[in-house]
């Protein structure tokens, strides 16, 4: 019997570590930027610690997610409306060629980790009138999502695909249709949750603002929360263990919500409107860590498990100003760190929210920090990576130009990191040299 309890103890060890080697979603096995695994490169740059680079046809900024050897992730060929064109945007397309292409269409594409070369390419028209986006993303802003089985690919038209790992269609959905077009200010972000048999969809756009639950090996709704007329969202949905079940964490325009997952009731809310809320909440140790997004919104620290309002019962602490506009927080080891649009790193103790030190690192963050080993990595706009040792006092590593802009979050796997830029998939792999 002791041998037998070693053996469950080893297996259940062994599949720990295969899920942690993985990235399967957007931020991670976790969904908070951390990876449990050592080894993580801290040192780069174009000529150094670059195992690959693949050309990318087209533009997004979908993060790379990860699963066994394949590397998955979603491009926009072509162009549609831009909201406020400008001289960044303008270069993009440049460097892409995609006006060449007069019809837009999706990508979901395949890449080997070892070689980095195409393993396959699905590809879906844009159906429909194409909503305009902001000139820093498109229309293959969410990222992937896979279980293992089944690919989970969604584009800011509406249009959801469940495809096998292999690349053949499952099942395809289009929400724009089935329930409306996907109107929002500078296009849709939030990328899928997934929870238990199913994806949690969050479509918080003007006119007809929405919750969604599909069954993930069909596509079948399974309920639908409608949200009012007047909300906006880019933020992806958290689901958190709660001390009576669990709970689904949604950053809106007009507040932050917690529902049910298995229904889509309403359990409790918390906070004021802010125009643009883009950053995912964290959880860590059954605390909820948020912050409201737009031009240094507030951030808090708050308990879940409540019902109706609980501003006055369950925040831990509120910091009124400071938050980054696009890029999420990141807890680690106690510590919140975050870097913002204006080039400015801080970081508060997770505790009671007290700022321990802020400093301008140069460079405008939209990628979310990630933590692997200790170090924190900062990916800035430009393509720098900042590696700071993670702890109370900064302190700056490295500094590790790509030379290539960089607005997706990183993706940390098997001692490697996977970067996507404007042209490029690339692997950071010092054992590759």
């Amino acid at each position: 019997m002791r041998r037998l309890r070693i053996g469950f103890l080893l297996l259940a060890l062994l599949l720990a570590q295969a899920l942690a080697a993985n990235w399967p979603h957007w931020r991670g096995p976790s969904a908070n930027g951390i990876s449990e695994e050592t080894g993580i490169p801290t040192q780069w740059g174009p000529r150094h610690n670059i195992a690959w680079k693949t050309p990318l046809p087209g533009l997004g900024t979908s993060t790379p997610i990860v699963w066994g050897d394949r590397i998955f992730l979603t491009s926009q060929i072509g162009e549609g409306p831009v909201e406020q064109r400008g001289h960044d945007f303008d270069e993009a397309v440049k460097a892409r060629n995609s006006g060449q292409k007069s019809k837009a269409e999706f990508v979901v594409h395949a890449f080997s980790r070892p070689t980095g070369r195409l393993a396959w390419e699905y590809h879906l028209d844009a159906q429909g009138e194409l909503p305009a986006v902001h000139r820093k993303h498109n229309l293959a802003s969410p990222s992937c999502l896979t279980d293992g089985e089944l690919l989970f690919a969604w584009f800011g038209t509406g249009q959801l695909v469940a495809l096998n790992l292999d690349g053949k269609l499952i099942w395809q959905r289009h929400l724009g249709r089935d329930y409306g077009p996907f109107q929002i200010l500078w296009g849709h972000g939030s990328s899928p949750t997934l929870y238990k048999d199913r994806l949690i969809l969050l479509c918080d756009h003007q006119g007809a603002a929405y919750l969604l639950a599909v069954e993930k090996r069909t596509g079948k709704t399974l309920w639908k929360a409608d949200r009012g007329s007047d909300r906006r969202s880019y933020t992806t949905p958290l689901v958190v263990a709660g001390p009576a079940g669990d709970e689904l964490i949604i950053n809106s325009s007009e507040r932050i919500d917690a529902l049910d997952p298995s229904t889509g009731e309403l359990l409790w809310y918390v906070g004021e409107p802010n125009r643009v809320p883009i950053a995912m909440p964290v959880f860590h140790n059954g605390v909820l860590y948020a912050s409201r997004g737009y031009n240094s919104g507030p951030y808090l620290a708050l308990k879940p498990g409540g019902r109706g309002d609980v501003s006055q019962t369950h925040v831990r602490w509120k910091a009124p100003t400071g938050a980054p506009y696009v890029s999420s927080l990141l807890w680690y080891r106690g510590l919140i760190y975050m870097a913002n649009e204006t080039g400015i790193a801080s970081c508060v103790d997770a505790a009671d929210g007290r700022l321990l030190w802020r400093e301008r690192l140069g460079g405008v963050f939209s990628a979310s920090p990630v933590a692997a080993g200790g170090k924190v990595y900062l990916i800035n706009e430009q393509g720098e990576a900042i590696v700071l040792e993670a702890g109370r006092a900064l302190k700056i590593l490295h500094r590790n130009p790509v030379g290539e802009r960089t607005l997706a979050s990183p993706a940390l796997s098997r001692g490697q990191i996977f970067l996507r830029t404007d042209e490029h998939l690339i692997s950071i792999d010092p054992r590759s040299q």
